[in-house]
């Protein structure tokens, strides 16, 4: 589970807002996408992501990844 400080929120937040890439790794998968919002969904931090190339969407819990990273 990706432990997220203030710091990393504050920037998560800038990333939906700008739509700047995020790396997340999931079940040991990195994946590059491009979040759309955060909300709560049963309790729990979600993100709506897309797929930067095929335009897919997918929502991730925050408890479910293993890592994030923001792309500058």
């Amino acid at each position: 589970m990706a432990r997220l400080s203030t710091r990393d929120y504050d920037e998560l937040e800038r990333s939906v807002r700008d739509g700047r890439r995020l790396s997340i790794v999931r079940q040991g998968r990195e994946l590059v996408v491009v979040p759309l919002r955060l909300f709560m969904r049963e309790g729990r931090e979600t993100i709506e992501v897309r797929h930067p190339t095929t335009g897919d969407m997918l929502t991730v819990r925050l408890d479910d990844l293993d890592e994030i990273g923001f792309i500058p």
